[in-house]
């Protein structure tokens, strides 16, 4: 299993994940599907499905458009979210297999949309998994409350995303990693982890390098929506809950000007 991450828009990120033995892909949130095709056609490679994680246009914005020009390709989306150009829904514990070694696994991730999916997808034994988390799970981050509520965040990411094998690659739709950081060091300024990656993210963004993919064990050390449940996180934002510290934590990053 190869994976190829796409630059698109301003910060979006798509990306190309690939069976290696028989040269099948599928495209994640192609966005802008003539550079996704393009990539595609790079790496000698046949588009045969798209995994579209919700329906905001950034992320689902390029699905009619690819399907013009992959007659027959197959599009994937949450069933609660009117994904545009969707061939086929999905719902939570749905199975998508792509060529001979890669399986597809839909979550359903609701909050930032009613009906977000993260993809959870395996490889070759021995090959670390990954996972596509749209904009539920960013790096040190979360999405925007949008359409859902606290309870509905943590749960996708404290319970389902967070029991993930920790090794598995976290592969999100946006570069918000530096900013993101800024943020959470204003809640655990003393998470020595939080500052090592703060510094290791600069780096690669000075570097024109992406920031991704962070892992699931990262994300458990240095996002502070994920480590919500830790009794020393509700203490710091003044909260007796997770899903209170949740929902005070995004708060004040939707009021934060770092």
């Amino acid at each position: 299993m190869k994976i190829h991450h796409i630059p698109c828009l301003e910060d979006n990120y798509s990306y190309l994940i690939i069976d290696e033995s028989t040269k099948e892909a599928a495209a994640v949130d192609p966005v802008e599907p003539e550079k996704v095709l393009n990539v595609a056609q790079q790496h000698g490679v046949v588009l045969k499905l798209v995994l579209t994680t919700h329906h905001h246009w950034d992320h689902a914005g390029g699905n009619e458009k690819l399907r013009q020009l992959v007659p027959g390709i197959k599009v994937y989306g949450g069933s609660k979210d009117n994904v545009k150009g969707c061939t086929d829904i999905v719902d939570n514990g749905d199975k998508i297999s792509l060529g001979a070694d890669i399986s597809i696994l839909a979550l359903h991730t609701p909050c930032h949309t009613n009906g977000h999916i993260s993809y959870y997808v395996t490889g070759k034994e021995g090959e670390d998994p990954a996972v596509f988390t749209g904009d539920t799970l960013f790096v040190a981050g979360c999405g925007k409350f949008f359409e859902g509520t606290a309870e509905q965040m943590h749960q996708s990411l404290c319970v389902t995303l967070a029991s993930l094998p920790k090794p598995t690659r976290v592969y999100c739709g946006h570069e918000y990693t530096v900013k993101n950081l800024q943020f959470a060091v204003t809640v655990e300024p003393e998470n020595v982890k939080l500052q090592q990656k703060l510094s290791w993210a600069q780096q690669q963004r000075k570097a024109g390098l992406p920031t991704i993919p962070s892992t699931i064990e990262e994300e458990m050390e240095t996002n502070p929506f994920i480590r919500v449940d830790l009794p020393e996180i509700q203490e710091k934002v003044g909260c007796d809950s997770a899903v209170e510290a949740i929902h005070e934590i995004r708060k004040r990053k939707d009021n934060w000007r770092g």
